[in-house]
């Protein structure tokens, strides 16, 4: 049962925001890429142990211009080429690139936590406003009974009231009992709205493309097509 005005599109169950949270929520995507950086690195920094194979090439062509009966060689063209390779291989690096790859290895380690971290706070967002989404439910159904009883005793009043068993008071009281039990029943039911959309945000799905607002989305791909391309330039891709 939804209240109207509640977020659209929410996960049948429990089990279904929590599966749908670790796959889309973008802190823990975020922190996957991080893991991902991080592994490169530790390759990066590994490489500089290795050895290094480099390949040089170099073409020459010479033109002589002699004056007549000169000593030196007859006027013409000299084409040479040489081709050369170099491997270096690392002897001793001083404890510096082994200090960078144990470093660059702890930040990997560190990146995994966060995402560990990461899945724990979203399960934590997700489990705390589902609940308060079935709570928010549950006092809804509760206070459509109590407006529901309270109109029921408001309407007994009325007709004691009628046959001079009960005073104008009485029914002015009753009156207020309905009107707390229907100001109740609105509090619940902003609960289930305002629990509802937090459970799109604990699961990563509180964006414009999901609420379907009709206002101009960001999209960091337009600004890198953009500049990408650029030399040199201080203007921003919106002209300023």
């Amino acid at each position: 049962m939804s209240s109207p005005g509640s977020a659209k599109g929410l996960p049948k169950n429990l089990d279904s925001a929590l599966a749908l949270g670790a796959s889309v929520h973008p802190a823990i995507l975020a922190g996957k890429h991080s893991v991902d950086a991080a592994g490169f690195s530790v390759k990066s920094k590994e490489g500089q142990l290795l050895p290094n194979l480099s390949a040089s090439a170099n073409l020459n062509s010479t033109y002589t211009d002699n004056s007549p009966n000169s000593i030196f060689s007859p006027d013409g063209t000299t084409n040479s080429a040489t081709i050369g390779a170099t491997l270096t291989v690392p002897i001793y690096r001083g404890g510096a690139v082994s200090a960078q790859v144990r470093q660059a290895k702890e930040q990997l380690g560190q990146a995994r936590i966060g995402v560990d971290v990461a899945h724990d706070q979203v399960r934590a967002a997700i489990t705390s406003a589902w609940t308060q989404y079935k709570a928010a439910q549950e006092s809804v159904v509760a206070n459509k009974a109590l407006v529901s009883a309270a109109q029921l005793a408001l309407n007994g009043v009325v007709e004691e009231r009628n046959v001079g068993q009960r005073t104008t008071l009485d029914v002015l009281n009753a009156q207020a009992s309905v009107i707390t039990a229907q100001i109740n029943l609105a509090t619940a039911e902003h609960g289930v709205v305002v629990a509802s959309y937090a459970i799109l945000s604990a699961t990563g799905q509180l964006s414009i493309r999901k609420l379907g607002l009709q206002v101009a989305e960001y999209k960091p791909e337009e600004h890198y097509e953009a500049v990408k391309d650029k030399w040199f330039g201080l203007r921003t891709p919106d002209g300023r």
